[in-house]
């Protein structure tokens, strides 16, 4: 009965992981490629952490810079779209895997994917908006 316990709350403590790791997928891949190209030009692996952890807070800032100070909504828009595309593929890929080997329909399959693409794009942006307007309503 533990074991069974133990597997279900390691499930959902990984679904969570995964699902902050695709609403936050963009700045996630910025910080990798600034890591692997810091870590390229020999500067070590505590520099590149910086340089990768620096590369994820400037792009977080210039898309909450953007969500603030932009009046055109299709600007915001267009910015909070930026950040939603990967979150909505990380999304895509992260229910296509769990799913692949439960649902022997391709349609089902692709379907669900796409649902939970979609979802995890709309959290990202509702996300990020409220990061937003929290930071610059002060």
């Amino acid at each position: 009965m533990t074991l069974v316990l133990l597997a279900i709350s390691g499930t959902i403590v990984l679904c969570v992981l995964a699902w902050n790791f695709a609403i936050y997928a963009l700045p996630f891949m910025v910080g990798l490629t600034a890591f692997q190209w810091a870590y390229g030009t020999e500067a070590g692996v505590l520099l590149s952490g910086l340089a990768a952890l620096a590369g994820a807070l400037l792009l977080i800032g210039a898309v909450i810079a953007v969500l603030g100070f932009a009046r055109n909504p299709f600007l915001r828009l267009t910015a909070l779209g930026v950040f939603a595309v990967p979150a909505a593929i990380a999304g895509y890929a992260l229910v296509f895997g769990v799913t692949k080997n439960l649902v022997d329909s391709t349609l089902l399959l692709n379907t669900l994917g796409a649902v939970g693409g979609l979802v995890v794009g709309i959290a990202a942006m509702v996300n990020l908006n409220a990061i937003g307007e929290a930071a610059l309503s002060r």
